[in-house]
């Protein structure tokens, strides 16, 4: 996490929030104490439209084994 001072931030709002959409976190000092913290905001989740997952999986085609065995089946194969 970075500290830049209030002074700074204002002057360069702009390139802040564009490090803050690329992931980094900041506090804003002021004299020297941390006053704020600058992070991304979180989007809020969707909700799941479960007529639309029931037809998608409906189109699947039916698996012979169980996940567990799809699991095993695929790590086994990485190791030959």
């Amino acid at each position: 996490m970075s500290t830049i001072s209030l002074t700074s931030a204002k002057a360069h709002l702009s390139e802040l929030v564009d490090r803050v959409e690329a992931g980094d976190s900041l506090t804003i000092t002021r004299r020297g104490r941390p006053v704020a913290r600058l992070t991304a905001a979180v989007a809020p989740r969707r909700p799941v439209d479960a007529g639309l997952l029931r037809s998608l999986t409906a189109t699947l085609p039916p698996q012979s084994g169980s996940a567990a065995e799809l699991v095993r089946a695929m790590r086994d194969d990485d190791r030959i």
